[in-house]
């Protein structure tokens, strides 16, 4: 990759569009200014006694993103640069990048990704001096970069600025150029940026995406209907004040807002603290999710659902789902989508959230000691490397059963309790998705009570909690009362 004053490249000419993304609170989560300059302290470029102030002034910028003062300080950093020899800065560069690699969010990575697999070009477009950011743009496989550049002679800065100031106007008019010299249409390109002060670049081309937008920038955005995204997390979870959905309600989830239940939890241990990681339960209730995100919880992380289809046509409901990561299951199609889409975030370091059973049995099979699961959890696990880590869910029958459509919060002097216990990861041997299905199962039924192993009879009153309206099939056989000696799930 080469790069020049206005971005100039010695790639092949290309005319399928391109994709154009900005650098700090877009590809990177904050600011890139750190790191370089702790990079340039290390050759010996900078030294220490400007740390304290570089401290505010990135910290500012962390939180509200550009201002029109601190670009301008920017700009005169051609003039502190005059004399740096050429050769300590590019070293520099090579020693911030795998840092910089570092805190590249995930999402970016996936969206990257699909770009190069559409055949679009892709261009860092950055007012970061090119010599800093070449190395990053190198190692993440862009196909130039469109940066600011300085003067220089004889290896050395001159304290000028070599062509544009690559920032607001000055970066859309950079890659317009860059494109007409390329050949890439800006209408069939895409653009990145967090920074209200790149609405002219994002409006020349025919996708825009703001991402992470500062206020202003998501006025425009709303404005333009312009898609918002946040690159560390999924696509389609909307954040709020810097904060996603489901994070905001693991902080209500707390013991003193179910006074109609209770909850033990055991195992709270073998819930990895980070990482990626396949968090799978048995299916009894329609309140497990619920039981699972008390968990979550208590462990501090967000988990990705998958979740039938139903629930995300629902009206509200579908959409507040989606909003908290929701992956949408279609078993009827056949389709790969909803396993593709957990795969990207394992790979994000994220965590995914199902269950095997896929949907809660019904009549005697919800009393079956052996449970029955789908090989989506295993299947993962081989596409990706993550653990499979067992939950055991028991008793969320007596909180919400689907007999009914509300669960029962009128219990509040005898709550029923709720048991939930995270065993260790499941030791996968085989490639074969079945015996390998069938070790998870077990994994998840070792965690239940003794209860749960005894094969039983149930009575009629048991069955019909397990239908939709309490509605038992003529066709289902059940037992007398004094043929069950207790109804499973009670304490």
């Amino acid at each position: 990759m080469q790069t020049s004053q206005n971005g100039s490249s010695s790639a092949q000419l290309s005319t399928t569009g391109a994709a154009f993304f900005d650098l700090d609170r877009t590809l990177l989560a904050g600011a890139s200014g750190p790191i370089i300059s702790d990079a340039l302290r290390r050759v010996g470029l900078l030294s220490g006694s400007t740390s304290g102030i570089e401290s505010v002034a990135f910290g500012i910028f962390n939180l509200i993103g550009e201002t029109w003062p601190s670009m301008m300080i920017s700009r005169q950093g051609a003039r502190a640069a005059r004399g740096w020899a050429i050769e300590l800065v590019q070293e520099a560069a090579d020693i911030a990048t795998a840092q910089l690699l570092q805190s590249v969010l995930p999402f970016a990575l996936q969206e990257i990704e699909e770009h190069r697999a559409a055949g679009r070009k892709l261009v860092m477009a950055t007012t970061t001096p090119a010599d800093l950011i070449a190395p990053l743009a190198e190692a993440l496989s862009f196909d130039d970069v469109v940066a600011t550049r300085y003067g220089h002679s004889g290896g050395h800065y001159d304290g000028t600025i070599d062509g544009e100031f690559v920032w607001g106007k000055g970066k859309a008019r950079a890659v317009r150029q860059w494109a007409q010299s390329h050949q890439v249409d800006l209408d069939e390109s895409y653009a990145y940026s967090d920074s209200y002060y790149d609405v002219p670049l994002l409006s020349q081309v025919g996708n825009p995406r703001a991402v992470n937008p500062d206020p202003r920038m998501f006025a425009q955005a709303t404005i333009r209907r312009w898609p918002v995204m946040h690159f560390d997390v999924p696509p389609g979870v909307p954040k709020f004040a810097g904060i996603e959905p489901q994070r905001l309600l693991l902080l209500l989830a707390q013991p003193q807002l179910f006074p109609w239940v209770r909850f033990g939890i055991d195992g709270l241990e073998n819930l990895p603290t980070d990482g990626p990681a396949i968090l799978v339960g048995n299916h009894r209730s329609y309140f497990d999710p619920l039981a699972i995100s008390f968990l979550l919880a208590r462990g501090g992380r967000p988990a990705r659902f998958l979740g039938k289809k139903e629930v995300f046509d629902a009206p509200l409901v579908g959409d507040v789902v989606t909003a908290l990561g929701g992956i949408r299951v279609d078993r009827g199609t056949g389709s790969d989508a909803p396993l593709r889409a957990a795969e990207d975030a394992l790979e994000a370091g994220e965590m995914v959230a199902l269950m095997p059973q896929g949907t809660i049995p019904r009549g005697p099979a919800f009393f079956h000691p052996e449970l029955q699961g789908r090989w989506g959890a295993v299947r993962l696990a081989q596409a990706t490397g993550a653990p499979i880590i067992p939950i055991g869910l028991w008793g969320t029958e007596q909180v919400w059963p689907r007999s009914s459509r509300f669960p029962d919060v009128t219990q509040v002097l005898r709550p029923p309790k709720v048991h939930i216990t995270v065993g260790a990861p499941v030791e996968l041997g085989t490639d074969d998705l079945d015996s390998e299905t069938k070790r998870v199962m077990s994994a998840i039924s070792a965690l239940l009570p003794e209860e749960s192993r005894s094969l039983r009879s149930p009575s009629q009153d048991d069955l019909a909690r397990t239908y939709p309206g309490g509605v038992v099939p003529d066709d289902v056989e059940w037992a007398s009362d004094h043929e069950t000696d207790r109804r499973p799930g009670t304490d």
